[in-house]
């Protein structure tokens, strides 16, 4: 009798069958070409006026992505163009592209404009709103011992940087005020944690102010006082 086991016959070959992805599921099913994709991404990057999302960018590929995946391409996309006057960069929206800050003396030339700056109490109020967030117009007031002007949240919402995000269970039910996304996509930052100095966020928003791509300031976001 041979030691060797005798095969199967061939209707008893043990046959392994790969699940069908169920609704929901984001199992690759076919090769993903990267350097095709990369130009997709790019693309789509380059020619939105807005930041998009991983949500958004998830949609561009023809095999389904997991988010660390599209994030890596994005990673390798942002390394290709570190060299160039034009950036991309990751904000609270999703990714975009920008012109980098030292190029927009060179835009200028062609489109001279002179940056709107913002009044100290204008930043006051945005930073306090920002850092204390939610707060009310009586919690800025007393932060800042002096009155706030209707004209300087006018301003604060108008450019989009300054929400209602509902009422204080207080007598008068004051309103309470916080930051949004906008303000953070303006900074080009993720999260409000990443917020630098009262000094550098007026810096920051004078330059993004100018970058052709940055939403118009509107006539009354200057505010003086």
């Amino acid at each position: 009798m041979s030691g060797q086991a005798e095969p199967l016959p061939q209707s008893e070959t043990p046959v392994i069958v790969l699940p069908s992805p169920a609704e929901g599921d984001e199992l690759t099913l076919q090769p993903i070409d990267t350097a095709q994709l990369k130009r997709v991404l790019e693309t789509a990057l380059l020619t939105s006026s807005e930041p998009l999302s991983i949500a958004e960018l998830k949609k561009l590929g023809d095999a389904p992505l997991d988010n660390r995946q599209l994030e890596t391409l994005l990673e390798e996309l942002a390394l290709d163009w570190q060299e160039r006057g034009v950036e991309l960069t990751r904000v609270a929206s999703g990714w975009r592209f920008r012109a980098k800050p030292e190029m927009q003396r060179y835009l200028d030339r062609l489109n001279p404009q002179k940056p709107p700056r913002y009044s100290r109490a204008v930043l006051e109020t945005l930073a306090i709103i920002a850092y204390h967030q939610p707060v009310t117009r009586g919690d800025i007031e007393e932060i800042r011992g002096v009155a706030v002007s209707s004209q300087i949240l006018k301003t604060l919402e108008t450019r989009g940087w300054l929400e209602v995000i509902g009422t204080r269970d207080t007598p008068g039910k004051p309103e309470l005020f916080a930051t949004t996304r906008q303000l953070l996509d303006d900074l080009n930052l993720r999260a409000l944690q990443e917020l630098p100095s009262l000094d550098e966020v007026g810096v920051l928003l004078e330059q993004e102010s100018s970058v052709p791509a940055a939403p118009q300031i509107p006539d009354t976001a200057t505010v003086a006082e």
